[in-house]
């Protein structure tokens, strides 16, 4: 049989190949990719065909073990992208825990501070500029500046002594 021969048995014998893909998969871009494939496998099986059976069942059985193949790639890598995900979730999870320990470590640190420290660091966490915070405080720039590092630093000692990092 002829390259063309066969083609043209392929173009007739199209349906079959269809079934199956719509059997194993849903997603039609999946089976048009499965659909490829089985043409794929039938063209490099062509020289196998001995006409023993019909055309068709040997079409079919092409079309399945192709199918069952790719059905189970498939599901290895849908089930791999789901571990993969679930991973990710659970160590978001983590990180945001982390995070809101993080912050009510911080703000139960500040709650600590005098009433002039803690106005000044959150003047600061505000993003409020020095200048600003100067005018409201009624203290200067360089005043703003000592104090808010020496608060930041007096933060991060009494955070780092409760063991968060």
């Amino acid at each position: 049989m002829t390259d063309e021969d066969f083609t043209q048995q392929l173009f007739d014998n199209q349906a079959i190949i269809h079934k199956v893909c719509r059997t194993y998969l849903d997603d039609a871009i999946d089976r048009e990719d499965l659909f490829q494939e089985i043409l794929f496998q039938a063209f490099k099986s062509k020289n196998n065909f001995r006409a023993e059976s019909k055309l068709t069942t040997w079409l079919y059985q092409i079309a399945l073990n192709t199918a069952i193949t790719f059905y189970k790639k498939e599901k290895k890598r849908t089930q791999a992208e789901q571990s993969f995900q679930q991973e990710i979730e659970s160590e978001n999870e983590v990180n945001e825990q982390i995070y809101h320990e993080k912050y009510r470590a911080m703000y139960a640190s500040i709650d600590d501070l005098s009433k002039i420290d803690k106005a000044l660091i959150l003047l600061y966490l505000d993003e409020i500029s020095y200048v600003e915070i100067g005018k409201i405080m009624g203290i200067s720039e360089n005043n703003v500046a000592v104090k808010i590092n020496r608060i930041k630093a007096k933060l991060k000692s009494k955070i780092e002594k409760n063991g968060i990092r």
